[in-house]
């Protein structure tokens, strides 16, 4: 019924506790989830799930913030995606939120590096064709600039994909959808404070919306502050369902179609 498009369940907190999460998915309804993959050294456990499990499927790509990890290649990118099971490019994008002068200080020539591992992982999109896991935070519009360079503009050839946990402003939402991508909401979408990202929930098309845990991260009301997991999809499907003033099952309905649309081979 529901699915969570994107989770981390090689991290080590939910790791130990697979069948435990397993059970409480079944409960939930919640019967697919995609495994995102943040390094090339996560890969093999990430892909693993995929392999073991027939309603999970896996993603490569590498993380922005993360440094001191195997820089990918393009080629390195094109083998892992070649594998079984493996759907989608990322979790890749831009993540400035280290140049706020209180987290370091740095400069916008900084993070060159993060710009160029992006545009790697988009034309591995490209040549695959398989579809973008975007992760953009205080940096959207060189996300946006960088994706559209890279030819992704929604036009014949493009990879595509989803602006995933989204947060950004309803203007960004409109510049992601027009370049034809999806919008995927996390349990942000249920605290207090996010009326903002509420708003622009009601306004992104029932066609192009996703909804996802971030798991172990970000948990809906009411497990806010406690460890996430895919079993609590439903929460945020609930919280769509009221802005949109829809029954929740035709959220969970809708949501899950445009899974199978985006990342193919994900059918049930």
């Amino acid at each position: 019924m529901f699915v969570d498009s994107h989770c981390h369940l090689s991290f080590p907190e939910l790791a130990a506790q697979l069948p435990q999460i397993r059970q409480a998915m079944a409960e939930a309804q919640v019967d697919r989830a995609l495994c995102i993959c943040t390094t090339l050294e996560e890969f093999d456990s990430v892909h693993a799930l995929a392999m073991r499990y027939d309603n999970f499927w896996a993603t490569v790509g590498v993380h922005p913030d993360n440094e001191g990890v195997t820089e990918p290649s393009l080629q390195d990118l094109l083998e892992r995606a070649a594998q079984p099971r493996v759907v989608a490019i990322g979790e890749t994008g831009l993540d400035y939120y280290q140049m706020d002068e209180r987290k370091g200080g740095r400069t916008l020539a900084d993070m060159e590096w993060q710009r160029e591992r992006f545009r790697t992982h988009i034309r591995a999109a490209r040549q695959c064709g398989k579809p973008l896991v975007i992760h953009t935070r205080s940096a959207s519009a060189d996300t946006l600039a960088i994706l559209k360079e890279e030819g992704e503009d929604g036009s014949r050839g493009a990879a595509g994909g989803v602006f995933h946990c989204f947060t950004e402003t309803a203007q960004v939402a409109r510049a992601a959808l027009d370049l034809g991508f999806y919008i995927s909401f996390s349990g942000i979408l249920t605290f207090k404070n996010a009326q903002d990202l509420r708003d622009v929930a009601a306004f992104v098309p029932l066609d192009r919306l996703l909804i996802e845990t971030d798991s172990p991260y970000l948990a809906p009301v009411p497990y806010r502050g406690k460890t996430n997991n895919p079993s609590y999809v439903p929460y945020v499907a609930r919280q769509v369902a009221d802005l949109k003033q829809l029954p929740m099952e035709q959220i969970a309905e809708v949501t899950s179609a445009n899974f199978e649309r985006l990342f193919k081979g994900v059918q049930s």
